[in-house]
């Protein structure tokens, strides 16, 4: 059975792989498509040849079929902090035999409602907490958290303000149909 050291070994071949090329890649598009169930709600996330699921609970008339987009996000979050922990463990040779990423927030349910208009419907209070099983020293892994927080891309994306944009384009109404 292969373990995370081994993984940590192909890890570093890639990721010595890929600095070969970095100075000289294309600037990336990513592309997520969400289309919504007639029957049912649930959200399909198309990204790539993937597909997720999000849906809500049933209190607000969902089949809780999958996450709910904030939970979606906070999984989000854990997965990239997890993933650069792998590169940067990776990078460094920091030896890593195990990693768990539990992240945690709050939501108001009265957001936006009167008299909590002010309450934001956003997950609030966001926190992550790293489980490391390792034999590196706490001076190698107080680094090695350094520099993932500098690195991952989704916590600097929830940190740093940006700017959003969006619009809205009408389709034929029998479109849905074709769907």
């Amino acid at each position: 059975m292969s373990s995370l050291r081994d993984y940590l070994v192909q890890k570093r071949r890639a990721w010595l792989s890929k600095q070969d090329t970095i100075a000289t890649a294309d600037v990336l598009t990513p592309t997520a498509r969400v289309t919504a169930e007639g029957r049912s709600g649930v959200r399909r996330i198309r990204i790539r040849d993937h597909q997720v699921l999000s849906d809500s609970a049933p209190d607000y008339a969902g089949y809780d079929l999958g996450p709910s987009s904030p939970e979606l996000q906070l999984g989000v979050l854990g997965s990239c902090v997890t993933h650069i922990f792998l590169i940067q463990a990776a990078a460094t040779e920091v030896v890593l035999d195990s990693i768990e990423v539990e992240v945690t927030a709050t939501i108001d349910p009265k957001a936006g409602t009167p008299g909590f208009e002010d309450v934001p419907p956003s997950p609030q209070g966001i926190s992550y907490t790293v489980h490391i099983g390792s034999p590196a020293t706490d001076a190698e892994l107080d680094a090695l958290f350094a520099s993932v927080e500098r690195a991952c891309p989704i916590l600097s994306l929830l940190t740093n303000p940006q700017t959003i944009t969006g619009s809205v384009v009408r389709v034929p109404e029998d479109s849905e149909e074709r769907a």
